[in-house]
């Protein structure tokens, strides 16, 4: 069983900066793809950013320019530097892997004050 473990969530002002973290249990290079997610009060769970085993990404239009994934294969780490921070943002974030089937984390919550 993959477990995924999120952190680095938290309380932050419009502007500020956090990085999420996503530790998996298993090697992550055994993953066709990671990614991010995430889940505001009575919203749908929406991708917010995602990248490939060979390093290709893609994120949801509102964070171009603000948002940065990236995986470190060597660590099994996942992580998601989020910089010029919004209200909008303010969601629960969930990190995904996807193998022979989907994983998903527990949740970490970001909340973006105005």
């Amino acid at each position: 069983q993959v477990q995924l473990a999120e952190s680095g969530g938290g309380l932050v002002q419009a502007g500020g900066s956090l990085r999420l973290s996503c530790a998996s249990s298993r090697i992550t290079i055994s993953f066709n793809r990671m990614a991010w997610y995430r889940q505001g009060p009575g919203m749908l769970r929406e991708l917010v950013a995602a990248i490939s085993r060979d390093g290709k990404v893609e994120y949801e239009d509102s964070v171009k320019g603000r948002f940065t994934i990236s995986r470190d294969d060597t660590r099994n780490m996942l992580y998601l530097e989020m910089n010029i921070l919004k209200p909008e943002d303010t969601s629960v974030y969930y990190c995904n892997a996807l193998g022979w089937t989907q994983y998903w984390g527990q949740g970490t919550q970001v909340t973006v004050s105005s």
